[in-house]
C-alpha cells in the first residue's frame, strides 16, 4: 500500500478553500492546513495546525500562498488575524525531498529555500498552470469591461498587447462576444498567427498610429508598454484592464491625469473563480507530488 504524502498549507485566498477540498478527496495525502482559525474544521475536513506544533521533518510538501513570503517571511493569511513568519531555520529543518509550493517568488523566499536545498515549485511560472488560468483570467477582463465601459464589447475596439498565454486566451475570448480585435506583438510568428485568426496585428512602434482607435485595452505585458507617449494618443474615454504582474505594463499616473480608467487587475482567477481556480491548483501539485515518488 502506498504510503500517503503528508502536506502543510499555510495560509492562503479564497481560491486554498476549493484546493483544500479537492486534496482532502484523494487518498494520497494527509493534510494540515495552518492559518485558516476562521474557518470552521468541521467545513475544511482536515487538521488543523500551527508552526511551532508542525512536524516538519515529516513533510513531503509545503503549499504557500500564490504570493509566497513577503520580504520578512510573513505568510499572507485571509482566514486568520494571527499572523504566520517562516524562516530561513525554518525552512532548513524541512527534508531534502520536500517539495515547496508557491505562485510567485521573492529574492526572501528564493535565499530560504536555497539555503535548505528543497525544492521549490513556482506555480505561476508553470506553461500548464498559466494556460488552465488564463481562462478565468480573461473572464474576468471581461466582467471588468462590462462593469466599466458603456458599450457593449459586440464591435468594440479591444486591442490586446502580447499574445503569451493569458493573452491569446484574453483575445480569443473577447473575439468570441464579436470584438473587434487587434494584438500588439513583436513576434513575427505571434502576427503571422494573428493574421491567420483575421484580427489585426501590430508591432509595437506601429501601434502609436492606431492606438485612437481603442476602446478597451488589455495589457498582459509585465513591461512599461503603455507609456505617456501611447497614453497621449488614446482616447480619453478609452478604459484600461491591466493584466500584467506588478508594477504593470501602464503608466498609471500619466493615465489618471489623462482622465483615463485603468484598472491593475491582480489575482482575477481567485476573485471571479476561485473554485476552479483553487481546483487548477490542486490537480497541478497533486501530479507534481505523486510523480516524485
Amino acid at each position: 500500500m502506498q504510503k500517503k504524502k503528508n502536506i502543510a498549507i499555510i495560509g492562503g485566498d479564497a481560491r486554498y478553500l476549493p484546493l483544500i477540498h479537492a486534496l482532502n478527496k484523494m487518498s494520497d495525502f494527509r493534510i494540515q492546513i495552518l492559518g485558516f482559525e476562521q474557518v470552521e474544521q468541521s467545513y475544511t475536513g482536515v487538521m488543523q495546525s500551527t508552526i511551532d506544533s508542525l512536524e516538519t521533518s515529516d513533510l513531503d510538501g509545503v503549499i504557500l500562498p500564490i504570493t509566497g513570503v513577503d520580504n520578512q517571511g510573513n505568510v499572507e493569511t485571509m482566514f486568520s488575524n494571527q499572523p504566520i513568519q517562516l524562516t530561513k531555520q525554518w525552512f532548513q529543518s524541512l527534508p531534502k525531498h520536500c517539495r515547496v509550493f508557491t505562485g510567485i517568488s521573492n529574492n526572501t523566499l528564493n535565499e530560504f529555500v536555497s539555503s535548505s536545498n528543497v525544492s521549490l515549485v513556482k506555480l505561476m511560472e508553470r506553461n500548464d498552470v498559466a494556460i488552465y488560468n488564463s481562462i478565468p483570467t480573461a473572464e474576468g477582463a471581461i466582467m471588468l469591461a462590462i462593469q466599466h465601459t458603456d458599450i457593449t464589447i459586440h464591435h468594440a475596439q479591444v486591442f490586446v498587447f502580447g499574445y503569451g498565454r493569458v493573452g491569446e486566451t484574453t483575445a480569443d475570448s473577447f473575439a468570441g462576444l464579436g470584438a473587434n480585435i487587434s494584438v500588439i506583438s513583436e513576434s513575427e510568428s505571434d502576427l503571422a498567427r494573428i493574421y491567420q485568426k483575421g484580427w489585426a496585428g501590430y508591432s509595437i512602434d506601429q501601434i502609436e498610429h492606431e492606438i485612437e482607435k481603442c476602446q478597451i485595452l488589455i495589457n498582459t505585458i509585465p513591461a512599461r508598454v503603455i507609456d505617456k507617449s501611447l497614453l497621449e494618443k488614446m482616447n480619453s474615454q478609452a478604459i484600461i484592464i491591466d493584466l500584467a504582474s506588478k508594477p504593470g505594463g501602464v503608466n498609471f499616473e500619466f493615465a489618471k491625469k489623462r482622465g483615463i480608467q485603468a484598472i491593475h487587475a491582480l489575482g482575477l482567477p481567485g476573485m471571479v473563480a476561485p473554485k476552479t481556480a483553487g481546483e487548477i491548483l490542486a490537480d497541478r501539485i497533486a501530479t507534481l507530488l505523486l510523480s516524485s515518488q
